[in-house]
C-alpha cells in the first residue's frame, strides 16, 4: 500500500467540474457566521459535485481570505450566489422545483439514517447559524427537516461536520457515481 501521487487522483479541472454531471442538491448557508465554516462548505460541495451554494444573509462571501484559506480553490469551481434575505431565497427555490431540507433538530425530524432521497428530485439542504440554527422561519417553510442522529452529551456538531455527513449520505443514497 502506497499513497498515491497528486497526478495519479485524476482531478477535475475547473471547466471540467463546471461542465460535468452534478449531484441534484444544492447548499443554502443561513446566517453562518465562520468564514472556515463557508470555506468548507465551499471544499465539500465541490468534493461531491453539488450543483451551487446559496449564502444567506450574514453569510460572507469569497473573495476572502479565510474563505479562500479553507476552500482551496472550489470558490472557482463551485457556483454560488449571495441571496440577502434567506427566506426569499428558499421560496424562489420551492416555486423552482426543490424540495427544501432543513437539517436541524426539530419535533418532527426525520433521522438521516431513515431519510430517502427520490431519484429525479432536487434538493435545497438549509445549515443554519452556528449558535441558532435554521431560522424558525425557514423551518416552517422547509418541507422535511432531517437530523444527524447523535447519542453522546452534545447534541450538537459543527456546521462543517455536519455538511459533510448530510451530502455524502445523499451522494451515497442518490446512487451519484
Amino acid at each position: 500500500m502506497r499513497k498515491l501521487a497528486n497526478e495519479e487522483l485524476e482531478r477535475k479541472s475547473v471547466a471540467e467540474f463546471k461542465k460535468s454531471k452534478k449531484l441534484p442538491v444544492v447548499i443554502f448557508l443561513d446566517n453562518i457566521r465562520s468564514l472556515n465554516n463557508v470555506g468548507s462548505a465551499f471544499r465539500t460541495s465541490d468534493a461531491f459535485m453539488v450543483e451551487k451554494i446559496y449564502l444567506g444573509g450574514i453569510t460572507g462571501t469569497p473573495p476572502h481570505r479565510d474563505i479562500t484559506k479553507t476552500a482551496l480553490g472550489a470558490t472557482e469551481s463551485v457556483e454560488w450566489e449571495h441571496m440577502p434575505d434567506t427566506l426569499a431565497g428558499i421560496k424562489k427555490l420551492k416555486e423552482d422545483g426543490y424540495r427544501i431540507i432543513s437539517v436541524e433538530q426539530v419535533d418532527k425530524s426525520i433521522m438521516l439514517n431513515e431519510f430517502v432521497p427520490k431519484t429525479g428530485d432536487k434538493y435545497c439542504l438549509v445549515f443554519g447559524n452556528e449558535v441558532f440554527g435554521v431560522d424558525e422561519k425557514i423551518v416552517e417553510n422547509s418541507d422535511e427537516c432531517i437530523e444527524i442522529p447523535q447519542h453522546g452529551t452534545k447534541h450538537s456538531l459543527n456546521i462543517s461536520v455536519s455538511l459533510g455527513i448530510v451530502i455524502w449520505d445523499f451522494y451515497n443514497k442518490l446512487g451519484y457515481k
